[in-house]
């Protein structure tokens, strides 16, 4: 065993904006695993997280809610707590950048910036929303491509030519909160003379920090020129105001890192931890952060300039993934692969998917591929198959026919040492965040133990009363190796692993690959893992598409006294909707979409067709020849049946949906007011 390490582990913060989705379970799966190979080894290790709470889009979405900012991410975070906590990830402290420490150590580390004269203030112009008062970041501005012309392009960059600009010279730019074109206004910002640590960052990215792979694509920005970082953002801002500097806020990506120091001290504040002990600038112990590859400029030049100027010390390793992919294609919401967390845990067991990102993960910033058909096919051949296989073939021949007492001796020496030894070089793989080497080498060791005990036959040799001992030597070998494929497995499938304790009557830990039970009392064997059923699957896919589908639908809920009525608005408000009669002249199912109708829509001499989730309520054929109230000015939405044009109005409630219909008297075409 080596000496006891001192370790300190994040992941990237969530942001407090939306649920998680299976791209983020991969990072937190792959910190998870690696954080408890490491207490399993007898180290030290803890491990810290929050949620991001901070920026412009959180004040935004909490108004959309006509709720506090406070209040939706304290609603956020109960959402990513539960999502982690379901999917076993065993951080030892959650908690939030909109905190008191994460105050504190922000303003400490500005102020020490200040002091060594670090940062800078100046006079920038800015696109402006005049009606919303809101300075507009880049994502807030659409308009024409200057270079190729596409329509319906975001402020620095055109998803369509790839081309980078400024917002100032999009054509016929506007501004996505109001729809008005924004003005040009100047205001004071203040930035982290980030050019000043060039020196510092190119040793520093070359020293092992990262990967060789991030480390060339950071030479490239070093070698191009560092600009400075504008730290400043204008109010209306929700996040932390910067000293002395009235209605200036300190920009999300300064105090979000800042949040690392802030749960860990909150953490040390509870449980007696020497926070110096971790982040001093002279600590000996490790600090590791994971993280995705599109947010690597802010931990690995940013961040270890700002600890290093203010005194802290810098992270042992900045450890980089790359992206989910689906079926080998982005993530989507039409194909019902962008999937939430809570809807993959409402159908399939966690430590499937832990099993299976642990499998495909490397120590490079790769990106892994979730293909559907794979994941069923090696969860079930791997560990149903193969893992829990063994234990569920000797364990009756133990407790029918020993009183689950294991023999005194291992009938394989030569085996056991075989699978026990290989507990080194797995251990090397984990510690080096190579995860898919070290199941490979789990599997070719269960591949071994399964062959053993197909050769052996116990069930054959169980029938010769002569062969008893044979038997239960066979078979008490098969237990043991079993322990140690699932010890090997223990940072991967926890819960798995837990209930695999239940059954034999032990705690498996690192050091316990050591030496086999031998004499042992094991308890009676029940399934550790239903295989992974396909139906289940299609069935989360076919959920994930209809989390979009209702997204898209606008339902009234619930009787008055259990909704509150929203916020006051005006005239000219109400007056921008444009309500019709219309007359349903056909509707019918929607192939491959549970909830919707496909509905054909007269309007008085023009048809449209509307898309509409009232399926569970209406027998298509009885809507033919009714009216309904169609929004008629709203946009045109593309969905992966076709083009909706408009939307019907409809009320419901947990009895169903209405669909809503003017009097008799009324024709198609006619304005509602």
């Amino acid at each position: 065993m080596t000496e006891k390490r001192q370790i300190l582990v994040t992941n990237a913060l969530p942001y407090a904006n939306a649920a998680l989705h299976l791209g983020h379970i991969l990072e937190y799966t792959q910190t998870d695993v690696w954080v408890r190979f490491q207490r399993m080894r007898g180290h030290q290790c803890y491990y810290v997280s929050a949620d991001d709470a901070h920026g412009t889009a959180i004040m935004l979405k909490a108004d959309e809610k006509g709720i506090s900012p406070e209040q939706h991410i304290a609603d956020m975070r109960s959402i990513h707590e539960a999502d982690f906590r379901d999917f076993h990830i065993s951080v030892d402290n959650y908690h939030s950048t909109h905190s008191d420490e994460n105050k504190h150590y922000s303003e400490l580390i500005y102020n020490r910036l200040v002091e060594n004269d670090h940062i800078a203030k100046r006079e920038i112009t800015q696109a402006f929303d005049a009606e919303k008062k809101l300075f507009l970041a880049d994502r807030y501005i659409k308009g024409a491509c200057p270079k190729c012309k596409a329509e319906d392009q975001y402020g620095d960059n055109c998803e369509a030519c790839g081309a980078t600009y400024s917002p100032t010279d999009l054509i016929n730019p506007v501004s996505v909160l109001s729809g008005t074109t924004p003005i040009e206004k100047q205001s004071t910002h203040y930035f982290f003379k980030l050019p000043e640590f060039t020196d510092f960052l190119k040793s520093w990215t070359r020293s092992g920090a990262v990967q060789t792979e991030v480390a060339n694509k950071l030479g490239e920005w070093l070698d191009s020129g560092l600009q400075e970082w504008d730290i400043s953002r204008d109010a209306p801002y929700f996040g932390f105001e910067i000293p002395n500097a009235p209605n200036k806020f300190f920009y999300v990506w300064l105090d979000a890192p800042i949040g690392y120091m802030a749960s860990f001290k909150n953490l040390c504040d509870k449980e007696n931890i020497n926070f110096d002990q971790f982040w001093g600038a002279d600590s000996s112990a490790e600090l590791y952060h994971f993280i995705g590859k599109d947010i690597v400029n802010f931990h690995a030049l940013f961040w270890p300039a700002m600890l290093t100027c203010a005194n802290f010390r810098t992270p042992t390793k900045v450890c980089v993934h790359g992206f989910v992919t689906v079926n080998g294609k982005k993530m989507s919401k039409s194909r019902g692969t962008f999937i939430n967390a809570r809807c993959y845990l409402e159908h399939l067991n966690p430590e499937y998917l832990r099993y299976y990102y642990a499998s495909k993960l490397t120590s490079s910033v790769e990106d892994i591929d979730l293909n559907l058909e794979d994941f069923i096919q090696k969860v079930n051949s791997d560990l149903v198959g193969k893992v829990v296989n063994i234990a569920s073939r000797c364990a009756k021949f133990i407790t029918k026919g020993n009183d689950g007492i294991l023999s005194s001796t291992i009938a394989d020496t030569a085996l056991w040492q075989q699978v026990s030894g290989a507990g080194t070089v797995i251990a090397e793989h984990y510690e080096n965040r190579e995860f898919s080497k070290a199941i490979r080498e789990i599997m070719a060791q269960a591949d071994a133990a399964n062959e053993y005990i197909a050769a052996k036959e116990p069930w054959k040799l169980n029938k010769d009363p002569n062969q008893h001992q044979q038997v239960q030597d066979i078979c008490s070998l098969g237990i043991n190796l079993f322990r140690l494929l699932l010890t090997y497995l223990k940072p991967v499938i926890p819960a798995m692993a837990e209930d695999g304790e239940v059954f034999l009557n032990d705690h498996l830990s690192w050091s316990s690959i050591e030496q086999p039970l031998t004499g042992h009392q094991i308890n009676n064997f029940t399934p550790l893992l239903q295989r992974v059923d396909k139906e289940k699957v299609d069935a989360m896919v076919e959920a994930s598409k209809q989390e979009v589908e209702q997204a898209n639908q606008i339902v009234i809920e619930g009787p008055l006294a259990d909704e509150p009525i929203a916020d006051e608005i005006n005239f000219d408000d109400i007056m921008k909707v444009d309500l019709r009669v219309a007359r349903i002249v056909k509707a019918e199912a929607v192939e491959g979409a549970d909830k919707l109708l496909a509905l054909t829509l007269d309007l008085g001499g023009e048809t449209r067709t509307v898309f509409s989730g009232i399926k569970s309520s209406y027998q298509a054929s009885d809507l033919e020849g009714r009216l309904t109230v169609l929004v008629a000015n709203l946009a045109p939405r593309k969905m992966r049946f076709g083009i909706s044009e408009g939307m019907v109005l409809a009320a419901g409630d947990d009895d169903g949906i209405y669909l809503l219909s003017p009097d008799s008297g009324a024709q198609p075409g006619q304005r509602i007011t």
